[in-house]
Order: structure tokens, then C-alpha cells, then sequence
């Protein structure tokens, strides 16, 4: 009997550029309004001048083995499916925020307003006949707003996440379920992302766990991260 998918991803922190494309792309595929971004970066600078040390990282959920937000959520709106992805189904939540408080990553977010509600109200112009407002681009593209991805919401997951509601990254359960990688892997201008089965001995991503000694953030928690680091912005190896 085949071992059950378990889904993982790398980021090899030497071939990251810091670009910010792989934010730019989650938000675009999983209709993230402004002030919730599912895939972020912490920037970091060390020591004193000339003696310094800069650090990028991107961020993202971990999709832990041991997930506290799953352990504390009343209603299993937080969950794991087959493929060992932490997935939160909005249809259910009941915005108590017991995730958020349980995360030590900080990497939930909560709708406190209906999400691009400015396209809907907001039908003021830049310049007056000669631009169109907020609402008129909604209002031709029929839908919430103008770059809207009807794909987020193909899988019977919610597109647009309503207001009092918490919602994070899900590895693009939708695309994995077509055999596509995560948006902000396939965005990555440096192959700095790299997904795949942690329990196929074949995968490129257990391959490199093999050959690198990875890192995951705050293992102290003891949550049993599948978002792992390799290398560094400075390990020239």
C-alpha cells in the first residue's frame, strides 16, 4: 500500500531574491484584500555598521503536524485534509479567533469588514469624465473586483471571505487538487519554492531535505512545521 501524500514545501533562503513575487501572486490567486496577505516576509537587520547582517524570510502557514489552531477550533472549521494541508473552511467559522490566539506564527488573519467592499460603494473618480470609479470597475468586470480569480473558489471554497471570518494560506489546495503547484511557487523567479510528498522518497523535496540540513521557525513550539528552510541569504554553497 502506497504511503498517504503528505504535502511540504521548501524555501531556500540563497536562491530567494526577496522580490516579494511569491506575496504578489497569493494574493492575486486567493482574492486577499488589502491588509490580509496570506504569504508575507520578515526583514531583519543585525549588528552595527559596517559589521551587519540582513535577513530575509518569507512566511507563510505552516501546515504543522501538530497545528494548535486545528486543536483549539470549536467548530473543525480548521482542519487537515488528505494531503496533511491545514485547511480552514469559512462556511463554518464562527470568528471566535481561538486560532489566532492559539498561532505562534501569527500567520491568521480575521475579516473585520466584508472584503473589497470599496468596489461596491466607492463611485468616486480620479479625474471627473475621464476615469472610471471603483463600482463602475466592478460593475463591468461582474464581479467583486476588476482582477477577481473565479478559480479560488471552483473547489467549493468560499472566493471571497466574509466578514467576520478568518481565513490564511492553504498551500493552494484548489490548484493541488488539479496537479498544479502552489501560486507562489510557480511565481518564484529563483525556484526558490519547492513543493511536493515528504513521504515520496523520490520527490525533489525530500531529496533536499536529504542534502541540506533544514530549519523550520520556532521549533521550540513543538508544532512540527512542513514549511522548511535551507541555506541562506549569505551560505554561498
Amino acid at each position: 500500500m502506497a504511503n498517504k501524500v503528505k504535502c511540504g514545501m521548501i524555501i531556500d533562503l540563497h536562491r530567494c531574491v526577496g522580490c516579494g513575487g511569491c506575496d504578489l501572486a497569493c494574493k492575486s490567486e486567493n482574492n486577499t484584500p488589502v491588509g490580509i496577505d496570506w504569504a508575507s516576509h520578515k526583514v531583519e537587520t543585525y549588528g552595527v555598521f559596517p559589521d551587519t547582517k540582513y535577513e530575509h524570510v518569507p512566511t507563510l502557514c505552516n501546515h504543522c503536524e501538530d497545528a494548535p489552531c486545528i486543536r483549539v477550533c470549536p467548530t473543525k472549521a480548521m482542519h487537515k485534509d488528505n494531503k496533511g494541508m491545514v485547511i480552514h473552511d469559512p462556511s463554518i467559522c464562527i470568528g471566535c479567533k481561538s486560532c489566532i490566539l492559539a498561532d505562534p506564527y501569527k500567520v491568521i488573519s480575521y475579516n473585520q469588514q466584508s472584503a473589497f467592499l470599496d468596489y461596491v460603494t466607492d463611485d468616486s473618480r480620479i479625474v471627473k469624465g475621464g476615469t472610471f470609479s471603483k463600482k463602475e470597475l466592478s460593475e463591468a468586470s461582474n464581479a467583486p473586483f476588476p482582477n477577481f480569480n473565479v478559480d479560488r473558489g471552483a473547489d467549493g471554497y468560499e472566493a471571497v471571505r466574509k466578514k467576520g471570518t478568518v481565513e490564511k494560506c492553504s498551500f493552494c489546495d484548489h490548484r493541488v487538487a488539479d496537479g498544479l503547484a502552489p501560486a507562489c511557487v510557480v511565481a518564484c523567479p529563483a525556484d526558490a519554492r519547492i513543493f511536493g510528498d515528504l513521504n515520496d522518497p523520490k520527490s525533489e523535496i525530500v531529496k533536499l531535505l536529504k542534502t541540506y540540513k533544514p530549519t523550520v521557525l520556532l521549533p521550540e513550539k513543538g508544532t512540527k512545521p512542513k514549511v522548511f528552510y535551507i541555506r541562506s541569504f549569505s551560505n554561498k554553497s
